[in-house]
């Protein structure tokens, strides 16, 4: 199971990466028109810090609060690069002796990336956005 949740994990990041890389940088900027929201970059950015903290947490075995090292979240650049450092970081955790109190917090992990999925659906939606072909496949958006 801990395998698997793993996989989940890095299946969820990698579409993360995904939209991103599909998204043109200044859409980033973006908000929900006349609603109350932050930006996609904002998103993005609670994303990276919560990978960030939940990594390091899994690591330490227990929750050392909440940090993100994006300066520059509305730089699609910056924001790849943080992407891809979680994920990296995700991929060299080896998840087989984890604890219990480590699978709760790699499963909030994989929770907050997919709420956030939701969230972005939303936006790419407002802003008349489209989707890269894996959040069709996988969300059939």
């Amino acid at each position: 199971m801990n395998q698997m949740l793993k996989k989940r994990l890095m299946c969820a990041f990698q579409l993360t990466h995904e939209l991103v890389t599909h998204l043109e940088e200044p859409s980033l900027r973006l908000d929900l028109p006349e609603l109350p929201s932050n930006r996609i970059s904002g998103q993005l950015w609670c994303i990276i810090g919560a990978r960030e903290s939940y990594l390091t947490a899994i690591q330490n075995g227990g929750w050392q609060g909440f940090g993100c090292s994006l300066q520059e979240p509305q730089v699609k650049q910056a924001v790849l690069a943080a992407l891809e450092a979680t994920q990296q970081q995700l991929g060299e955790l080896d998840f087989v002796d984890f604890t219990e109190a480590q699978l709760e917090l790699a499963f909030a992990l994989l929770e907050h990336e997919v709420q956030h999925h939701g969230q972005l659906i939303r936006f790419v939606y407002g802003n008349g956005l489209t989707f890269p072909a894996s959040w069709n496949k996988r969300y059939t958006v």
